[in-house]
């Protein structure tokens, strides 16, 4: 296999669990071979038995242990850092929770940057893990749909900013094209994913969601994380106007919203309907805050923010 088609793996880590290690375990089972695992530890001085549990994880074959401190953590620049130790030509980012559903999920990633040099990202399926509630079940089933799909510049006049959707929950870049663009931003507070796949857009190149590459990975969160994630994400679109400028995204979240209320009338699930318009609203007066966030004081963003560090380093 040539450099250019190596696919090595990045994952940043903070007080991981047992999934990590099935994360790994999976990883190296793949029908697509792994080159490299990188895995990127932000230390936590309160968790002392997570330095023992990261030893075990060096030891992993094919496994290299970064460890970082807090202060040093971002979500662009530390993603960045473990795609400098890599040399391959395709880099992997995932996250601590999202289990490779089976042994074909780099396979099905990595297809669509093989097949054609436009596409600069790939992007996987996330499916809903046991534990998940009916809400999110369906939000995954409605951003994570069964066909696949390579969006490009002439498809904002029909999908707006989702477009530019992109998760680094589990998705594969191509180097030349990432460096090109200049790499993640350096400080930044989410998103890096969204403003990456949006550059790469605008440049003319083009971002695919791989259906077929599936992992397991949902969140419960309650109404204030939900607030709080999308007051982070406003926060990073107003920071990259050149990337979201023009392009409103409340169309697609009210649309998302109508579509899920129909799912709970038609599942006889109506009793979930004021959860859903509860932390609905939620989201809604986060973003809008988020929007607006260069107006509000310090001491009132880092309420409403989920990453107090991202204030703390200016």
């Amino acid at each position: 296999m040539s450099n250019n088609q190596q696919a090595d793996v990045v994952i940043p880590v903070y007080r991981p669990d047992g999934r990590l290690i099935t994360i790994l375990q999976r990883l190296r089972k793949q029908s697509y071979p792994v080159g490299h695992i990188y895995v990127i530890h932000t230390k936590s001085k309160d968790f002392v038995e997570t330095e023992d549990f990261m030893r075990t994880i060096q030891a992993m074959e094919g496994v290299t242990v970064r460890q970082i401190e807090p202060d040093e953590f971002d979500h662009g620049a530390t993603r960045d850092q473990g795609l400098r130790l890599s040399d391959a030509g395709i880099v992997v980012f995932m996250t601590q929770d999202a289990v490779p559903a089976d042994k074909e999920l780099i396979r099905e990633l990595v297809s669509p940057l093989l097949e054609s040099e436009r596409v600069g990202v790939s992007y996987a399926r996330q499916l809903p893990a046991k534990d998940c509630d009916v809400i999110e079940r369906y939000t995954r089933k409605f951003n994570y749909p069964e066909e696949s799909r390579v969006k490009k510049e002439e498809d904002l006049d029909e999908l707006g900013i989702k477009t530019f959707f992109c998760s680094d929950v589990c998705a594969a870049y191509r180097r030349e094209i990432y460096e090109e663009m200049g790499g993640f931003t350096k400080h930044t507070i989410f998103n890096e994913d969204m403003v990456m796949a949006g550059w790469m857009v605008r440049a003319g190149y083009q971002v695919a969601y791989a259906a077929g590459a599936r992992v397991i990975h949902s969140h419960n969160y309650t109404g204030i994380q939900q607030f709080r994630r999308n007051f982070d994400l406003a926060v990073s679109q107003t920071d990259h106007p050149e990337v979201f400028a023009g392009i409103r995204s409340e169309g697609e979240g009210i649309r998302m919203v109508r579509q899920t209320a129909m799912h709970l009338l038609r599942s006889r699930r109506a009793y979930l309907l004021p959860v859903l318009v509860y932390k609905s609203g939620c989201k809604y007066v986060g973003y809008w805050l988020g929007r607006r966030y260069q107006k509000l004081p310090l001491q009132i963003i880092k309420r409403c923010s989920a990453s107090r560090t991202y204030w703390r380093k200016g």
